[in-house]
């Protein structure tokens, strides 16, 4: 050690370089092991004595990710509004001659203004146990008596950041479980179909399920765009991470910024507390945005810079945030005329459009119809105690035959209302309360539509019997099974 430095230094300067020399000492013991660890946690430390800050420095440079140093307290409010740290230590005394510990208890108070999750470690001089006291009941976490042990002052900060950091797990957490307890109550099932539709369906959600690719899900309401999301994040590499959806247009346009990006307290009248947003408690997992196109051009512009950069701002606060989330969204809108009319903004659309998928009506997916009937029929049977039942071959016809502008939706409280309704073993077509399809004329002039619904009513008309059919519609048997099969007629 330098003997002029130590010559020259005041008492608890000389204790601060024995402590320093201490731990260098311990430091080139341990050389090899403390190189190996992980380091891990944000320090910032507020002291007026440049020599504690270059000490903190010392003792933590191989524990700890960062230290930040800063002389006057003046610099917390611009310093927190910008970065988050795990542990915060603060002088009590910044005046010379001043030992009340009132500015410690003054600048502890304006943290807690802006960030009451922090733990704040007070440094303290000897002796002064009473004003450490009066800090912790102040809602400091922990003090540390100048001049300090530095293997007790290691272990003190590194135990304060494991403690900082799992709260923040904890947060999350819980913001995730309320969510998946709100996934749980959904009755969500796999997807039901072997069309041709949905055999495109399910490749496309092969070949992109491995990727981190963006995805734009389209189609009309009740068609099982958030059936197509889901089975997406169950093939994706993030498959044991959250899947968390947000419902758009359920979400009134004032709430709709606190609910994706959350926000820290004061940030508006009913802020009393800081709270996780579905972007960030998502990180990690999949984030599924229905209805997409209800988004304002504000909130559609911060969701564009969230895409670019990876990290989000709660409302109130300018600190960023880093997130990892797979985005996929869905909307029944025409998204092209939405830009063109100004509504939708191009340059996001072009952000989660890396992949489309078009989720195909109920009247696009031919027999899925009758599939998807008798999937509905023992969901609900069994649901509601109701024993075996079937559908009637004429049912089938009816449901064939009705347009299903609800889709799978509609069908699905169809089935389940006739289960509830049923007296019979066989379910008949007026067990569906279904207007009569057979009644219902083709819109479209085209021929191939004109004869598909000419034979849906002829064969409905005789119950399925296709000699009788046959000869009303002037032609074979055999040509009507082909007509049959063309048109994916059951």
């Amino acid at each position: 050690m330098n003997r002029f430095l130590f010559k020259n230094c005041s008492e608890t300067e000389r204790l601060f370089l024995i402590t320093e020399q201490l731990h260098v000492f311990l430091s080139k013991i341990t050389f090899k092991s403390e190189r190996m660890k992980t380091k891990s946690g944000k320090i910032l430390v507020i002291d007026d004595n440049e020599f504690v800050l270059k000490t903190v420095k010392q003792l933590l440079k191989y524990d700890c990710e960062s230290v930040t140093t800063i002389k006057n307290p003046n610099q917390i409010h611009s310093i927190l509004s910008k970065e988050s740290f795990d542990v915060i230590l603060l002088d009590m005394n910044f005046k010379a001659g001043v030992n009340t510990g009132n500015e410690g208890l003054f600048w502890l108070n304006e943290i807690f203004k802006i960030d009451t999750n922090t733990p704040v470690i007070m440094i303290t001089a000897y002796g002064d146990i009473e004003l450490a006291v009066k800090a912790i009941k102040k809602g400091a976490t922990d003090f540390i008596s100048k001049p300090w042990d530095a293997e007790k002052f290691i272990t003190t900060i590194l135990n304060t950041i494991k403690l900082s950091q799992s709260k923040r797990k904890n947060e999350i957490l819980k913001t995730r479980q309320e969510q998946l307890n709100i996934e749980i109550s959904k009755p969500f099932e796999s997807i039901v179909g072997s069309s041709e539709k949905m055999k495109e369906i399910f490749s496309l959600i092969e070949k992109v399920s491995k990727t981190d690719a963006n995805i734009l899900i389209l189609g009309e309401n009740g068609t099982g765009k958030e059936l197509i999301a889901r089975e997406i994040h169950k093939r994706s590499n993030k498959s044991k991470e959250i899947f968390m959806t947000v419902d758009i247009a359920s979400i009134s346009d004032n709430l709709i910024e606190s609910e994706l990006f959350g926000y820290v307290k004061g940030a508006f009248t009913d802020a009393k507390e800081d709270r996780i947003g579905r972007l960030e408690s998502a990180s990690g997992g999949t984030l599924f945005l229905d209805e997409i196109g209800n988004l304002s051009l504000a909130i559609q512009a911060k969701l564009l810079t969230v895409l670019q950069n990876r990290e989000i701002f709660k409302v109130g606060s300018t600190k960023a945030i880093p997130i990892d989330v797979r985005l996929v969204c869905a909307t029944n809108n025409n998204m092209e005329e939405m830009i063109d009319q100004g509504k939708f903004r191009e340059d996001l659309f072009y952000r989660i459009n890396t992949i489309q998928i078009h989720s195909p009506s109920l009247k696009e997916r031919g027999a899925d119809v009758i599939e998807l009937a008798k999937f509905y029929l023992n969901k609900y049977t069994e649901k509601y105690k109701k024993g075996d039942v079937s559908i009637s071959k004429e049912a089938e016809l009816e449901l064939m035959n009705y347009p299903w502008k609800g889709n799978v939706r509609e069908l699905m409280h169809t089935m389940e209302k006739a289960v509830i309704l049923c007296e019979n073993p066989e379910l008949d077509a007026d067990d569906f309360y279904l207007k009569s399809s057979q009644g219902i004329e083709s819109k479209s002039n085209k021929l191939e539509d004109v004869e598909k619904s000419t034979i849906h009513k002829v064969l409905g008309k005789h119950k399925g019997n296709l000699t009788k059919t046959a000869k009303e519609l002037d032609i074979s048997r055999t040509t009507l099974y082909l007509k049959l099969k063309k048109y994916d007629i059951q």
